[in-house]
């Protein structure tokens, strides 16, 4: 199966790929975009993997679900386009930012800059029905998306695992803490982001545990 995705991704899942469940969900994919209206646009599906090669990344965010909104997703966890209004959590990330290193707060919710820098902005389930949240979960995407943070876990040292809220925490048992590091917060949306949201710096924090083992840092901006 010939999946539009970045080589050094093509090489590290071919396993994936070749798995009877990926082919049974490509199939639940393709037929949804053809009769359905579905997020992100069919081009944006593997955007997170194709702006971070898997020898880039040196950070992951996990989110669960694409935006089903028109124009918000474009492939990338917790980032819109250009021009459309941040979602609540978003904004939340974007305070939480300037509080912890200073960048002034934007209303631009595009976040390709942060993945072009190695910061994988994954989400557990990579498409969704427009105004159906959840409507594609549980048809294969979480099974893959597990083996990809397991193949980032098993092949590479060093990266920060970044789980905000209940639902990513969960995939702390695929990651190995002996040579990972994880930060844990609530999630950063309005019903829970002052409970254990703000304040917790993690952007400090993942460029600190970075510069540590002689890895560039992120700029956040």
């Amino acid at each position: 199966m010939d999946v539009p995705i970045d080589p050094s991704w093509k090489a590290s899942l071919a396993h994936e790929f070749k798995q009877s469940y990926f082919k049974e969900l490509i199939e639940f994919v393709k037929l949804e975009y053809k009769t359905k209206t579905i997020y992100p646009p069919e081009k944006n599906i593997f955007e997170a993997f194709n702006l971070t090669p898997m020898s880039d990344v040196k950070v992951v965010i996990l989110g669960q679900d694409p935006y089903h909104g028109p124009n918000q997703a474009h492939g990338l966890c917790f980032s819109v386009n250009e021009g459309i209004t941040l979602p609540p959590s978003l904004r939340n990330i974007f305070k939480e930012r300037e509080a912890d290193v200073g960048i002034p707060y934007t209303n631009n919710g595009n976040l390709t800059a942060w993945a072009q820098q190695g910061v994988f902005l994954l989400n557990a389930t990579l498409t969704v029905e427009m105004s159906k949240a959840g409507s594609h979960q549980k048809r294969g995407w979480e099974q893959f998306t597990d083996a990809v943070i397991k193949t980032i876990s098993d092949q590479k040292s060093n990266v920060v695992f970044i789980l905000w809220g209940a639902y990513a925490q969960k995939k702390s048992s695929l990651i190995d803490t002996s040579k990972h590091f994880i930060l844990k917060a609530v999630h950063p949306s309005p019903l829970s982001a002052h409970r254990g949201f703000f304040g917790t710096k993690p952007f400090s924090t993942t460029n600190s545990y970075l510069q540590s083992h002689g890895i560039d840092p992120i700029t956040w901006s």
